[in-house]
């Protein structure tokens, strides 16, 4: 298409229109396995967007695909027309009616946030995916989403009462109940959506279409049917039979994908909220069949929950850093495990529906252990299932778990008939097969593990979803229970309801779009299954050289391929963890870790260059990446863009060159040397208004930012001054990482840490040296490399002689463990490296654990303490150990500040073009929070960046931990 009628059409809206090679790259995939390059990428504003675009659309014959997060599984959110993604500006929560139960939202508002804002009026909405910290209600209607809830609350389209839409003419329509009354006036209407009232009516009179889809769709006693559109829902009301519901149209708009028509409102029925005492019972089996066979009798129960998850799944949370805690709860290897949550009001109901519950369990004797969980342990057994579409994504390799048969439901009573009989279909085909989710709605997400890189596997694809949706049939079951049929079962459609049935549908769909350009490809008329897909078939792998060493994911590519778009890095600031701190400022996708994953994947796959990595959209996309590890271990999938992002800097730069300003950056450790011989008059030019201007402005620095003092001490001398020796032999040896932000920036912290653990009677010995943080953020690699090899050298003797190495500022003694790893060749040694170094609240904690500390040391003073833990700390350790040493005291009150990411991030913050970025992440939760605290309290920070950001951005001092830890000691 022409670009200057794409100009013209972006200068009609009042929001933006996109249709750079990056922005197509971002949406070119979803959480399928397809893809398909848009042409464009539209953030509609409001409705007259949609409607300039929706003409657009019908003058130029192009489709239009409705986006929200974009985690869909069957491809509803690719193709090749404008991908409309309201998920930026329609978000607002329109209306609630507290006396009828009743929310009106827009399609963009995510359903985790909606029930935040509802729980003070004790409501809820009740479906809940496995996406919900992220997925929007614009999607949950679209495929008419079900989740964990569903035995309990039902899918969404119980729940949508009305939908305000733009038809495929451009024209708005209502769609509500309607009494007959209102229904024979709605058929009389001369416009499009009377047209659809009088031919929908016409059609659906048919005694013959009538009888023909109550034979042929899934089992009325499904819940979960998605299949095609819903034909069958709009014959319950009394304009077709006998039922006394009122007609509305929402039943056959839940589901259809956006296919039928573009929603700007949408008015759900809201439940109270759950009974606010609850238990979970983990039954664990040793196969497959036994734990089906616990199914029925356990839904005899009156269950909230039950879930199912396999051994491929539970093996993939071991090496997960944020799912490896949630385990807890696991006893043994087992096969599979069922997850049967009860609710009550009280907690002598709860005991008693809970004792019913075990004895079913003990009767069918199938499980070989039932833990039972309680409060916030079954939340983190809740967090473990969700995470299971993300963590598949972590196969190591090219073959994954593919989502093609992943969505099948049955009646409860067929289902371990029809999981036997789908086990002998993948033996057929020498298949081992994932089972896992939502086992008490007779659903399971089955997928086989495929490499959709080669061709034999592709034809696997096919074979195999053929064969399941045959099987699937032969019970009468749903093929699409919740996921919708998008691209990969829409083809399916037509042997799972009849030919003439789906000759009903394509007229349905003719009838609300007959010009196609409502979602095209999906559904009917649908796109083959086995084409666009994510990766070339039998292509020839690019080799891709790099630096650092990523062997552990087969490669830099394969790093960024393990990116199975699920979107958990699209969580907004509302919801816990960091994970993406620069999405969350900017709501941009080139800002998420999918958009910085699926970006290096499009260029090092695609590039003619012979430095694959010398694109301008790479820097684009990578440029507001804060490098603060929270996708290590919030992604479930681990994708660590953190690690890429300094790969790719190293090979953009080597191309491009490198500036001043990154030079300065750099090589910051060697300038701090060097004032630090004259701190004094160092200082004076970094606060001089006039000297203090021109250098940040040389450098590129924001001018809002305040430049840290650098100092100069000799820390031998001090050590030599408080250094005793060990009576105790309880107490260890400790080796002090003074690293370079101790040595020259946080002197007094050095300090501290030197008086704090000689006076509790540690043997202590000071290791000097530059961690290479400082080279790492900015792609010096072949510095860091050289300096790392520089380290262990000089760290061989404290290795052999199995010493902890304890460090104070996170960001370099954490890099012992992370990106040492990649710098280094002997494995050992490293090895050696990761298991002896601590942050030294890893060290104390552990030691007050052991009983080794205790509070007598310190004082009985009352003290109010916040902390706010160091991204790397969260993500490769955790806060726990900063609170438990901070909770010595005997009369200290912590408290952990939920606050992400500091948004300054070593020199992100100070450089002038993202030091707004860096306030705003630093304002979503930090800022506030420590801004709500008193002048009496306490805030502990232990990261030197965390420190100055929060002086910069609330005026307030935070102390490390170490130091507010000193100050207590009296001993």
């Amino acid at each position: 298409m022409d670009k200057y009628l794409l100009k013209d059409l972006s200068q009609n809206l009042k929001g933006e229109l996109l249709f750079d090679d990056l922005s197509k790259a971002l949406y070119a995939t979803d959480g399928s396995v397809y893809r398909i390059l848009p042409l464009a990428v539209a953030y509609p504003k409001n409705a007259e967007d949609i409607k300039v675009l929706v003409d657009f659309a019908n003058t130029n014959k192009v489709g239009l695909i409705p986006r929200t997060a974009g985690t869909s599984l069957a491809g509803q959110c690719v193709g090749p027309g404008i991908v409309v993604d309201v998920s930026r500006y329609l978000t607002k929560i329109v209306s609630l009616n507290k006396e009828k139960r009743q929310v009106t939202v827009q399609p963009g508002v995510v359903r985790d946030e909606l029930n935040q804002y509802l729980k003070p009026f004790g409501l809820f909405f009740g479906p809940n995916t496995s996406t919900s910290n992220r997925c929007m209600i614009g999607g949950m209607v679209g495929n008419n989403s079900s989740g964990t809830t569903s035995i309990q609350y039902g899918v969404t389209r119980d729940k949508v009462v009305a939908m305000q839409c733009i038809l495929s003419d451009g024209s708005e329509a209502y769609f509500s109940s309607l009494t007959k009354k209102e229904f024979d006036a709605k058929k009389q209407t001369d416009s499009l959506e009377g047209r659809i009232y009088h031919k929908l009516y016409e059609e659906l009179s048919n005694p013959d279409i009538q009888s023909n889809i109550k034979a042929e769709f899934p089992k009325p006693s499904i819940h979960r049917r998605n299949t095609g559109y819903a034909v069958d829902e709009l014959l319950k009301n009394n304009i077709f039979g006998e039922d006394s519901d009122e007609f509305n149209l929402c039943k056959l708009l839940s589901g259809s994908e956006g296919t039928l028509a573009f929603t700007t409102e949408v008015t759900l029925q809201l439940d109270d909220l759950p009974p606010q005492f609850s238990a979970m019972v983990a039954t664990h089996y040793k196969t497959l069949e036994d734990c089906l066979a616990d199914v029925a009798p356990v839904m005899e129960h009156k269950l909230h929950l039950c879930e199912m998850m396999d051994k491929v799944i539970l093996d993939c949370t071991k090496n997960n850093r944020a799912q490896s805690a949630n385990r807890f709860f696991v006893d043994g290897d087992p096969v599979a495990i069922l997850m049967l949550e009860v609710k009550a009001e009280t907690e002598e109901d709860l005991e008693k529906q809970l004792e019913l519950l075990l004895k079913t369990i003990a009767k069918s004797g199938l499980s070989y252990a039932s833990p039972v969980l309680y409060g916030d342990d079954i939340n983190k057994a809740i967090e473990l299932r969700k995470a299971g579409l993300g963590l598949l994504g972590n196969m190591v390799g090219d073959k994954k778990a593919v989502a093609c048969i992943e969505d099948t439901a049955v009646a409860l009573e067929d289902l371990k008939d029809f999981i036997g009989e789908f086990t002998k279909i993948m033996k057929g085909y020498d298949q081992s097969a994932v089972y896992y989710a939502h086992a008490g709605a007779g659903e399971l997400h089955l997928r086989p593990i495929l490499n959709l890189k080669k061709s034999e596997d592709v034809v696997l694809f096919r074979s195999i979803t053929t064969d399941v949706a045959k099987l699937t049939k032969k019970y009468q079951g749903s093929f699409s229970g919740e996921h919708g049929d998008g691209i990969v079962r829409a083809e399916f459609i037509p042997l799972m309801i009849g030919e003439a049935n789906y000759q009903l549908l394509k007229r349905v769909k003719s009838l609300f779009d007959p010009n196609g350009i409502l979602n095209p490809g999906k559904i009917v008329d649908a796109y083959a299954m086995d084409e666009s897909l994510r990766y070339e078939v039998d292509r020839e792998e690019p080799e891709v050289k790099t630096l650092m060493d990523f062997s552990d994911s087969e490669g830099i590519l394969k790093a960024a391929e393990k990116c199975n778009g699920s979107g958990d890095c699209r969580k907004s600031h509302h919801m816990s963890g960091a994970m993406c701190p620069s999405y969350q400022a900017t709501k941009n996708e080139r800002h998420t870790t999918r958009g910085r994953a699926n970006a290096l994947r499009e260029f090092l796959t695609n590039s003619q260059k012979t430095n694959r990595f010398d694109h301008k959209e790479l820097k684009t996309a990578f440029d507001l990446c804060l490098s603060c590890k929270a996708c290590a271990s919030e992604c479930p999938s681990n994708v660590d863009v953190a690690a890429l992002k300094a790969e790719f800097l190293y090979n953009y730069q080597e191309a491009n060159g490198y500036s001043l300003r990154s030079k300065l950056f750099a090589h910051n450790t060697r300038l701090n040397a060097l004032g630090s011989k004259m701190p004094g008059i160092t200082n004076w030019m970094y606060k001089s208004k006039s000297v203090g201007a021109l250098l940040k402005k040389a450098s590129g620095v924001a001018p809002e930012r305040s430049l840290p003092e650098v100092g100069r001490f000799n820390f031998t001398k001090h050590l030599k001054k408080h250094r005793v020796k060990r009576t105790d032999l309880s107490k260890k040896q400790v080796i002090l990482y003074v690293d370079e932000f101790v040595k020259y920036l946080d002197i007094q912290v050095g300090k501290d840490a030197i008086e704090l653990l000689c006076k509790l009677g540690y043997d202590v010995e000071l290791f000097y040296g530059e961690s290479g943080r400082t080279y790492l953020s900015k792609g010096y690699l072949k510095q860091a490399k050289k300096l790392v090899a520089q380290n262990m050298e000089r760290l061989k003797d404290i290795l052999n002689r199995g010493l902890p190495i304890v460090g104070l500022e996170p960001s370099a003694i954490l890099s012992f463990r992370d990106e040492y790893q990649r710098l280094y060749d002997d494995k050992e040694q490293l090895r050696k490296l990761a298991s002896q170094s601590f942050l030294i609240e890893e060290f104390l904690a552990a030691e007050i654990a052991e009983g080794h500390i205790t509070s007598e040391s310190f004082t009985d003073e009352e003290k109010t303490i916040k902390i706010h833990g160091h991204c790397h700390q969260k993500a490769l350790s955790n806060q726990k150990v900063t609170f438990d040493m901070l909770n010595l005291p005997k009369n200290y009150k912590v408290t952990i500040i939920a606050s992400g990411c500091c948004g300054m991030a070593g020199s992100f913050g100070y450089e002038k073009e993202h030091y707004e970025t860096s306030m705003k992440v630093g304002s979503l939760k930090l800022f506030p929070a420590v801004a709500k605290s008193s002048e009496e309290t306490l805030i502990a920070a232990n990261g030197t960046s965390c420190r100055h950001q929060i002086m910069d951005g609330t005026k307030r001092e935070a102390q490390h931990p170490v130091s507010i830890l000193r100050q207590a000691l009296v001993i």
